[in-house]
């Protein structure tokens, strides 16, 4: 049995490419320690940690105009150290038709079992119908799609925050709808959704099939409300994550031995709701 499992792994870039001038500020923002410089770095890290994880990417092709490869990449990690993770890829939302057949591409060809959207980044309001196409393919194929919500470290601090409004990481309605429309697909907003987190909160309650990582955030910023309900009510709905490299592993897990979780709730949020909700015999 593995220590925990971390839900949100950003993955180093491919050939072991420099950091980008966003990922750079993002560094800067988040004053960042330490970066893997490829996959093999990435995995030893987790092993040596004893914790299992989800490794991800994401496509934004549209609106960064970079050539997006990351699928494939994310499915080598996955071949080349099966016992340390699992992978999530990604599609474009605006790439319309070929988004849908690169989800079920993922999912029977590459064998991954979710896929990351950044609505910020990637400039779209999940509940447009026009994206429906997609969530019915991934609610087909079990995919789980995971959602950033609330603000981001991504163009923090730069003019006009790098381009990125904040609007379209608010979880009600643009998610919450797909909640509704979209009963089993299975969901996870990214990190606490401030400054919506009461949003999130009450979608936790409200939609069996929505879950919360509490990723990108030291536990020690945690708000009240927060962990009144991960003791509680939606203690069967949150997940670890640590956004690493944003957030080392380490760090995320000294700050949460600290914060006022109940012992018996700690190892649902460490270890056994990933192993439920993911399907994950690790």
């Amino acid at each position: 049995m593995v220590r925990a499992i971390d839900v949100h792994i950003h993955a180093p870039r491919q050939g072991g490419a420099e950091a980008s001038e966003r990922e750079r500020a993002m560094d800067t923002y988040f004053r960042t320690t330490e970066r893997p410089r490829n996959p093999q770095d990435l995995a030893a890290k987790y092993k040596d940690l004893d914790i299992f994880g989800v490794v991800l990417t994401i496509d934004a092709e549209t609106t960064s105009g970079e050539k997006y490869t990351g699928n494939d990449y994310i499915a080598e990690i996955v071949r080349d150290y099966p016992q340390q993770f699992i992978g999530f890829g990604s599609v474009d939302p605006w790439k319309g038709k070929a988004a849908v057949v690169e989800a079920e591409r993922c999912s029977r060809a590459l064998g991954l079992r979710g896929l990351k959207f950044h609505p910020p980044s990637q400039h779209f309001f999940p509940n447009d119908e026009r994206f429906y196409p997609l969530w019915e393919i991934c609610q087909q194929l079990g995919l789980v799609v995971l959602f950033h919500s609330g603000t981001t470290g991504v163009g923090a601090g730069q003019p006009g925050g790098g381009g990125i409004k904040l609007k379209f990481g608010r979880p009600i309605p643009y998610v919450d709808d797909i909640a509704c429309d979209f009963p089993n697909l299975t969901i996870i907003l990214a990190h606490p959704s401030f400054p919506w987190q009461d949003e999130q909160l009450a979608m936790l309650v409200h939609k069996p099939n929505v879950y919360m990582d509490i990723s990108g955030w030291s536990p020690k910023y945690f708000s009240p409300l927060l962990i009144q309900y991960a003791n509680s009510i939606a203690q069967d709905k949150v997940l670890f994550g640590s956004d690493y490299p944003a957030l080392t592993p380490e760090r995320w897990l000294s700050d949460f031995e600290a914060a006022p979780f109940r012992d018996e709730v700690r190892p649902k949020i460490l270890l056994e709701n990933a192993k439920r909700i993911l399907n994950l015999q690790v």
